[in-house]
């Protein structure tokens, strides 16, 4: 899988409106050429795009991951307990509402900087609940709820907002690695890379749980605190890639599963790198043929990434109930 995103990556920074030569992007990338126009494409173009669609993926599979070992329940994906919603929602007051909570001057990034907020709001009130209810039910119950809530007060602000500001809002939702910089991409790594190896590390109490909680309990594992970390860093990864690019659908909920299936093993610590690593090869994947399938329009992401993790899902619950 390494040796297959190594050269998903560079097929992916090659093709595009313009289409670079495998030796002349070797090239550029070797010696660091960027005064070209090649070189300007590569390294402030498609570069940052790339390495930031591939962190994304990546994080959202790992979170998708969690969430499923956590509820025991293949059917659940990272902003199942309202985190998406939570971050469309602040993204929506800004874009909508136009307000600017005392942070306008930071032009750039103020979009992002709501979209973290909204889904670190719903994080902090997630976590409060996980450590007070016993029920796995109840906790996705809340879950939902704060997503419906978030998007009723979405739907209001989108009934009195502005046409051109709908429009815009709606282009965001459908999520995209477009316009990506270096700056987000390192803000990516520093906060995403830790805790994703937060999660890594968690790869024994996870396996514990996939055999019950009163398993865990009788094996040394504090289920609270358990509970309380899979929440934060589920909600972490996923608040993190909304806030950048966007919500992004099915990566979290369809990748885990596949992983499974090529592996063939439930153990965790196996299958936390090898859905870090399938989950940024099939992100790149959709972000390649999004941009490149009807150039120069762009696809939504979320609209190729829905139509390959569709199928996945019904397929898995057909060959459950069969099963069954």
């Amino acid at each position: 899988m390494t040796a297959f995103l190594l050269i998903i990556t560079l097929v992916s920074t090659a093709t595009g409106s313009v289409f670079i030569p495998l030796k002349e992007l070797c090239r550029v990338i070797l010696e660091h050429i960027t005064q070209t126009v090649t070189g300007s494409i590569i390294w402030k173009i498609r570069l940052p795009r790339v390495a930031s669609a591939l962190l994304c993926g990546a994080y959202l599979a790992v979170a998708g991951l969690l969430l499923q070992v956590f509820f025991r329940n293949p059917i659940v994906g990272p902003f199942v307990l309202g985190i998406s919603s939570g971050a469309t929602l602040f993204v929506g007051m800004v874009m909508l509402a136009g307000i600017s909570i005392g942070f306008a001057f930071i032009h750039p990034f103020f979009q992002s900087l709501a979209a973290f907020l909204g889904a670190l709001l719903v994080t902090v009130v997630l976590v409060a609940v996980a450590s007070k209810v016993r029920s796995v039910v109840t906790l996705l119950i809340i879950g939902l709820m704060m997503g419906y809530l978030c998007y009723s007060v979405t739907s209001i602000l989108i009934a009195f907002a502005e046409k051109e500001r709908v429009k815009g809002f709606v282009l965001w939702q459908m999520g995209s690695f477009s316009g990506m910089t270096w700056i987000e991409f390192y803000i990516l790594t520093t906060v995403g890379i830790p805790i994703s190896f937060g999660a890594y590390l968690m790869g024994k109490p996870l396996n514990a749980l996939l055999l019950g909680e009163d398993y865990a309990k009788s094996m040394g594992v504090n289920i609270k605190r358990l509970r309380c970390m899979i929440v934060i860093i589920s909600s972490g990864l996923a608040g993190i890639v909304t806030a950048f690019a966007g919500p992004i659908a099915f990566i979290g909920l369809a990748v885990p599963h596949i992983a499974r299936l090529m592996l063939k093993t439930s153990d965790n610590r196996i299958l936390i790198p090898g859905v870090f690593l399938l989950g940024a090869i099939i992100t790149l994947l959709c972000d390649l043929v999004s941009r490149t399938l009807s150039a120069p329009v762009e696809l939504p992401l979320s609209a190729i990434t829905s139509l390959f993790g569709a199928p996945v899902v019904i397929g898995l619950l057909l060959k459950r109930r069969t099963a069954i």
